[in-house]
């Protein structure tokens, strides 16, 4: 049973932290962002000197160090993303008058640059560990560029728990673009996908004739897809899931509706 329970717990904690740490360097003053960036460069520098010298590496060390590395890469995104420094052509609160594919546009205009480098992380992985035997790197990485992707299709077409406490102040004007309702059409093709991959991989890991880093990696992956699955269920059950970050948020209370005007004539369409 260890052999499955160590990496499902690993992958937990690093989840868990990962997403934390990121919380707190966002939340702190403006004036520090800069030097967060410089230092979380340095370490995006050595994850992927690290996912290219194990992308040979068949064994579980590899399979451990290919998906830490992975999770840097996406941590330096979000970073550069929620601390301003890559966001898109149009950084802005969308007009109260917009709706449809104009709303989409606009929203879309605030992160476009964003995406393209996410999609050029992507690539410089797939390039790094191209005819290589561990690729547990380019799945993790994979598999977060997809939900979380997911998920922001979700917030902007409406879910119950907006989480609008986890943005930044100098991010503020996001909120307008997230929509509070009971359901969406996306959600329930969401964690149906999202579930159906958590099955599949662990399916994977659980094979009889599978190798120890097979496991391993089927493990890690595995669990990734089943906490962003549950990720998605937390934007709409009724629970008080941001209590796992609030020691990210020093000083942060949740807003309340009446705090948010201006989302409020959007999200009820």
């Amino acid at each position: 049973m260890g052999v499955y329970a160590v990496p499902a717990l690993y992958a937990v904690l690093l989840w868990w932290s990962a997403t934390g740490l990121v919380l707190v360097l966002q939340h702190l003053p403006r004036r520090t962002h800069a030097r967060s960036m410089v230092a979380a460069s340095a370490v995006l520098a050595g994850a992927l000197w690290t996912i290219r010298a194990v992308a040979d590496d068949d064994t579980e060390t590899g399979a451990y160090l290919g998906f830490t590395a992975a999770i840097i890469v996406w941590g330096w995104q979000e970073m550069s993303y929620y601390m301003g420094f890559i966001s898109g052509p149009k950084p802005a609160a969308c007009a109260p008058n917009l709706r449809g594919f104009d709303r989409f546009f606009a929203a879309l205009a605030t992160s476009l640059w964003h995406e393209f480098a996410i999609l050029i992380g992507g690539l410089a992985i797939l390039c790094l560990t191209w005819g290589e035997g561990n690729r547990v790197a380019l799945w993790t990485y994979g598999l977060l560029t997809l939900m979380n992707a997911s998920a922001r299709l979700n917030l902007f077409l409406g879910v119950r728990n907006l989480h609008a406490e986890f943005l930044p102040p100098h991010l503020g004007y996001l909120a307008c673009y997230l929509s509070r309702r009971p359901m969406n059409p996306l959600f329930p093709l969401s964690v149906t996908l999202g579930t159906a991959a958590s099955v599949l991989l662990a399916r994977g890991a659980l094979g009889d004739a599978a190798a120890p880093q097979t496991v391993t990696g089927f493990a890690l992956l595995a669990t990734l897809a089943a906490l962003a699955t549950l990720e998605h269920w937390f934007l709409m059950l009724p629970l008080p899931s941001a209590a796992l970050w609030n020691w990210s948020l020093p000083g942060r209370a949740a807003p309340r509706a009446a705090e948010m005007p201006e989302t409020r004539a959007v999200h009820r369409e």
